[in-house]
């Protein structure tokens, strides 16, 4: 149901041609707005958050869900990357090229030495920082 072989990987771009073709086969390109994307990403995020609302700390890998809770999961995650991957198309982010960057910025931001092991905020500046999310 994939298209995809196990062990393939799937590109940004691949998807970004995929979800332009969902759309222009839809006759949606006019409701993909960049407020509309955003807020029906908003929306599925919602949703994924649904699922790990009320289940405290989840270990890595999820070794105590059900295969079906997975699944779900995965669909849920999904419907963020694929509206993600919507809005910078509509917006015309290479979303691969700002991700690296944003990740090049953050390894300055926040040195191995000064980092490593800690979850304490910190940039440059000594002030309120992110732990190298946002801006």
């Amino acid at each position: 149901m994939t298209g995809v072989s196990d062990g393939e990987s799937v590109s940004l771009d691949l998807l970004k041609m995929k979800m332009a073709e969902f759309a222009k086969e839809r006759d949606w390109d006019r409701f993909h707005s960049p407020r509309n994307l955003l807020l029906a990403l908003v929306g599925e995020v919602g949703e994924l958050s649904e699922i790990f609302q009320w289940k405290g700390e989840v270990p890595k890998g999820l070794p105590d869900w059900k295969e079906e809770e997975k699944v779900h999961l995965g669909e849920e995650l999904s419907d963020v990357l694929l509206y993600l991957v919507r809005l910078s198309d509509i917006c015309g982010i290479d979303l691969g090229k700002a991700a690296m960057r944003k990740v090049e910025l953050n390894a300055i931001k926040y040195p191995v030495g000064m980092c490593k092991g800690s979850s304490k905020k910190h940039n440059n500046n000594n002030s309120n920082s992110n732990n190298g999310t946002e801006k």
